[in-house]
């Protein structure tokens, strides 16, 4: 008798649905199992024997054949024990086949039938949903994120046991026994601010900076000595980016099931990623990768922030992977048997000091020499600085705002930067309606073409500046993508000679340091 259940293959951030057959017959008692499978479902095997006899079940002594289809896709993770242990039961005649029908299984099982938590149940449910299977069973723990889709319902179950018994009653009565997770109801969040730009003294330059970035979801690079205040800055971002949307949650919410971060009981990522990798992170890491990839840091910043440290100090090979999701806004990896696509739309906010000592250009305290800061600086390829809109430096504060900080007038708080931030969003928003644009930094060469047109004095103005400033072409392009959030913000619906001027000027603090 052959069995078919339905479970879930994880292909990058996305899920397939597939099924895990079982056959019982006359035959050498063994278990085989094919379908292009990993070592670690491979290791079902022995997993699913151990949790059937310590839950007091009994497989009949025959030859049991398990496959998983189809057979030319890789099959990775633990989320295949609990659909090929009940595959086992249905084949073996002990659960009614058509108690199963039209439920997607997924959990890991331990040797003494406790199911544990799995990845990329979200998903799962989606694509369940997708595909018209309108039951998920799964860990407990995965629950809470299984449970923000309306059509499926998701039921989950802590042990072997318990799943048997739930299985063993009419699909009517089931629903009866296991209360299924409530579906929860999309709230916007307001990027809770818990450190605030008010806390910051001084730095208005940098302030004005990380609105612009944050209007216009543009790179940005910070150049300061230290303590000057650049991270302090980066780690305050989120708080004045908009708030996540619901579609937007969902996309960054199925790279963190896949990645296994929300197996905690969280249901949805509810606020924008800040991902703060150690410089010494590896290419791997950043990128993701493995012989069925998963995803790097860059994917988790998806939506979010992605925030280099001391970017001179990771290696190049780190740095030079951020080039092409900088540009396509997704990640591409390649292996032998399939390719990989992995969300990838971030800001980057770099932060570096101007050069060994971090004293640069004060000649009282800074010995470097000029081929030294170059080399320094030079560790930023001009292709991956070619990539960043807005550069800016950051100073030293003066001992004013630090010896008396309590008593000086506060900074810009960050919801009254917000308030500009969606202000200019909204421009935005009008602008692209009825394209996939959603802020100024998506724009390609037609777009700019279209959306930023310059009258002939600010032509002018930009063929000098190409010029002088040996401007590439996607440089000059990032000028003029900058300058119209700069006119957004100030409500502008024509790109001026001032807006033009600022935006150059975030472009020219890094010839400073390379020549």
């Amino acid at each position: 008798m052959v069995t078919k259940i339905a479970a879930g293959a994880i292909c990058g951030v996305d899920c397939r649905i597939v099924n895990v057959e079982a056959d019982v017959s006359s035959g050498l008692p063994q278990i085989e199992m094919v379908g292009k499978l990993s070592p670690e479902v491979r290791e079902a095997e022995k997993r699913v024997r151990s949790a059937l006899k310590n839950s007091g079940i009994a497989l009949p002594p025959k030859h049991i054949t398990i496959n998983i289809a189809p057979a030319d896709l890789p099959k990775a993770g633990t989320a295949y024990d609990l659909p090929i242990a009940v595959a086992l039961l249905s084949a073996s005649g002990m659960i009614p086949e058509e108690y199963v029908g039209n439920t997607l299984i997924a959990g890991e099982l331990s040797l003494d039938g406790k199911i544990r938590a799995v990845k990329g149940v979200l998903p799962m449910v989606l694509e369940a949903e997708k595909e018209g299977i309108s039951k998920i069973l799964i860990p407990r723990e995965n629950l809470s994120e299984a449970s923000v889709c309306k059509e499926v319902k998701a039921v989950g179950v802590g042990e072997l046991a318990e799943v048997t018994e739930y299985l063993l009653l009419p699909p009517d009565k089931q629903d009866k026994m296991i209360e299924p997770g409530e579906c929860k109801v999309w709230q916007e969040n307001e990027n809770a601010i818990e450190d605030d730009f008010a806390d910051i003294k001084g730095m208005a330059q940098v302030k004005r900076a990380m609105k612009i970035a944050a209007s216009g979801f543009h790179n940005m690079l910070m150049i300061g000595p230290p303590g000057a205040g650049k991270t302090m800055a980066a780690r305050r971002l989120p708080g004045i980016l908009p708030p996540i949307s619901m579609e937007e949650s969902l996309e960054v919410s199925r790279i963190y099931s896949v990645a296994g971060l929300l197996c905690d009981g969280s249901d949805l990522v509810r606020t924008r990623p800040f991902i703060a990798p150690h410089h010494t992170s590896t290419m791997q890491a950043l990128a993701g990768g493995g012989r069925i990839p998963v995803p790097g840091l860059i994917s988790r910043a998806h939506k979010g922030v992605l925030f280099l440290d001391e970017a001179v100090h990771f290696s190049s090979a780190s740095l030079e992977v951020l080039r092409q999701p900088m540009e396509d806004r997704k990640l591409l990896i390649a292996r032998s048997h399939a390719n990989y696509e992995f969300p990838a739309e971030f800001m980057l906010v770099a932060a570096m000091n101007p050069c060994p000592c971090g004293n640069y250009p004060d000649p009282s305290k800074c010995s470097c020499t000029n081929e030294q800061v170059r080399r320094y600086a030079g560790k930023l390829s001009g292709p991956l600085l070619d990539r960043i809109d807005i550069c800016v430096e950051t100073g030293r504060m003066n001992v004013e705002e630090v010896v008396n900080g309590d008593k000086a007038v506060k900074g810009e708080s960050s919801e009254m930067m917000r308030k500009e931030v969606m202000r200019a969003r909204e421009m935005q928003k009008r602008r692209f309606a009825g394209t996939a644009l959603q802020f100024n930094a998506q724009m390609g060469v037609k777009e700019i073409e279209r959306f930023i047109p310059l009258d002939k004095e600010e032509k002018k103005f930009m063929e000098q500046s190409y010029v002088r400033m040996n401007l590439s072409p996607r440089s000059y392009h990032r000028i003029l993508k900058v300058a119209r959030t700069i006119a957004d913000m100030d409500e502008s619906e024509r790109v001026e000679r001032k807006h033009l001027m600022e935006a150059v000027c975030y472009r020219g603090i890094e010839e400073r340091y390379r020549r």
